[in-house]
């Protein structure tokens, strides 16, 4: 220990050196994303009893701290992941509120074009270029929900892709910080109490970074490093290992993804984060939208077949189906691992207006058949043996019994606007009369026409309600996102604040404390000067 007016000078010299290094090292990270503002923290050397008094012995580094609050680093991560689920959320559902209220990308003009030319056909029956019109109308109203349909198909696959990013940069930011880890538990280990705060922060900004695609909680660990959970206390990162998530096909429908982490589904335990934003815009936009446009297709195309097959074209035949829904008309998917069985589903045009905008899971196991209506979950009553049935507006039958345990997805409207496609093509196979011979009947095409302003679909909706309900329920979602991402950018925003106020460098107040450093630094300098003049006085005097 240093002792005597040259000792305790030297120990100020370097004291004050170090504080101006530290000063400076804050100066040069003024624009250092994620940096914390580090502080030299002195203390007074023990003093020594010379004399009958206790005589100082100048001052000491006892350590070089970062200025960090565990409560606002927390904080920044919260709002980071809140910010990064409203984002992802906002940025798709805006896309989908814009493709179908606009009258041009959307349903709501085709509709309307179509029952217009039907009522063409009904106004003048044997007119041939009225037929031709309401031919043309078909067509096209059937490729407008191909293309709506498609247009969700492509926001699908571009929010596959933005859950594909996250899940890259997740894996990539917990590699990171499982390394960091690593280095900081060795640079702490053996009792020390100097911590590694260049490493601290670079931990910290990955933690922020991983929080805007997922949320987290950390828990801290003696040795410096820390754990990292997701979810419902999944383990992500512990210590030096680390989980890594990836995105697999659903067993139906290879462009529905699933979240696994170690092999376990783990997509409905995050509850914020760009990951979470998009799952959530999938699962409470993107597929009731899909649900409900198939339904006004599947209502549209089975209301006008009923009706037109009960007609009479120019030719005096029987009308057939203007709508057809290709390769079939109700998709039944066989899950992964099935023991075989085959499922078939067809609507059932007595109760089309039962029909809902939802899948079905059909279970099969001890022989017999459980159905689960998955937009709500509700267990659906099957008859005593289960299939044949009727529900929901669509029949389904057992072709072949499944040999064991067995699941199949059931898509009644799914698929459906993808799927429809208006065949008749000839325009005297229009189907307007309900009286064989007569020309110029036209009941059955006023019966066509009336389809537009009847209640056909689920509660009691005309097909223009059914898609207008499907419009407002987006655009209200759409409206919702738009407030929530304001409001989160905002808490976002002060939380940076909050950290740049407590952990930020400030240049004035820095420019002070070189000043005061340096002060210090010459008065030392000042006193080993004198130390010295005062030992060569004493050399002098005994010479």
């Amino acid at each position: 220990m240093p002792s005597g007016i040259l000792g305790t000078a030297l120990t100020g010299l370097m004291a004050f050196q170090r504080s101006m290094q530290t000063t400076s090292n804050n100066v040069a990270n003024v624009n250092t994303d994620g940096y914390s503002r580090q502080d030299t923290n002195l203390s007074t050397n023990p003093s020594s009893y010379s004399a009958g008094n206790f005589v100082g012995n100048g001052v000491d580094v006892t350590s070089i701290t970062r200025n960090y609050d565990q409560f606002i680093n927390s904080n920044i991560r919260s709002s980071a992941s809140s910010l990064g689920d409203a984002s992802a959320f906002q940025a798709m559902t805006a896309q989908v509120d814009n493709l179908l209220a606009n009258p041009e990308s959307g349903m709501s003009n085709a509709i309307k074009s179509f029952f217009n030319s039907v009522n063409g056909v009904s106004s003048d029956p044997t007119s041939i270029p009225a037929r031709q019109v309401m031919v043309s109308e078909a067509k096209t109203l059937s490729t407008q929900f191909n293309i709506v349909s498609s247009r969700l198909d492509t926001l699908r696959a571009q929010n596959n892709a933005k859950m594909q990013d996250s899940i890259d940069k997740i894996n990539s930011f917990t590699q990171n910080i499982a390394d960091l880890n690593v280095k900081i538990a060795t640079l702490t280990s053996g009792g020390g109490t100097q911590s590694p705060n260049e490493l601290l922060d670079q931990r910290d900004s990955l933690l922020a970074q991983l929080a805007e695609h997922i949320d987290v909680a950390t828990l801290a660990r003696p040795d410096g490093s820390i754990d990292v959970f997701i979810g419902q206390g999944q383990a992500l990162i512990s210590g030096d290992a680390r989980s890594k998530l990836e995105l697999t096909n659903s067993t139906t429908d290879i462009m529905q993804k699933t979240v696994l982490m170690n092999g376990y589904d783990v997509s409905s335990q995050f509850s914020s984060g760009a990951l979470t934003g998009a799952i959530k815009f999938r699962d409470q936009v993107l597929d009731p939208a899909q649900q409900q446009l198939g339904l006004v297709a599947a209502g549209i195309g089975q209301a006008f077949n009923n009706i037109h097959t009960q007609g009479v074209d120019l030719n005096g035949a029987t009308g057939k189906a203007m709508f057809t829904f290709e390769p079939e008309q109700i998709p039944v998917f066989s899950s992964i691992g099935n023991a075989g069985g085959y499922i078939k589903a067809t609507f059932d045009s007595a109760t089309l207006n039962q029909m809902q905008a939802s899948d079905y899971r059909l279970d099969y196991a001890a022989g017999s058949y459980t159905l689960t209506r998955l937009s709500d979950n509700v267990k659906v009553m099957l008859p005593t043996g289960g299939l044949p049935t009727t529900v929901d507006g669509i029949n389904i039958t057992q072709v072949a019994p499944p040999a064991g345990t067995s699941s199949f997805i059931i898509r009644p409207t799914y698929l459906a606007a993808r799927n429809i496609n208006a065949v008749i093509t000839d325009p005297r196979a229009i189907a307007a009369s309900s009286t064989s011979g007569d020309v110029g009947d036209n009941s059955n095409a006023l019966a066509l026409a009336n389809l537009e302003n009847q209640g056909i679909l689920f509660g009691g909706n005309t097909l223009a309600q059914t898609y207008q309900t499907l419009v407002a329920k987006v655009g209200s979602s759409a409206n919702a996102a738009n407030v929530s991402l304001s409001a989160q950018k905002a808490l976002n925003n002060q939380a940076i604040e909050a950290r740049a106020s407590f952990a930020g460098v400030n240049l004035d107040e820095e420019a002070a404390n070189l000043i005061k450093f340096q002060n210090a630094y010459q008065a030392s300098s000042q006193v080993i000067a004198i130390s010295r003049s005062l030992f060569d006085s004493l050399l002098g005097a005994i010479k």
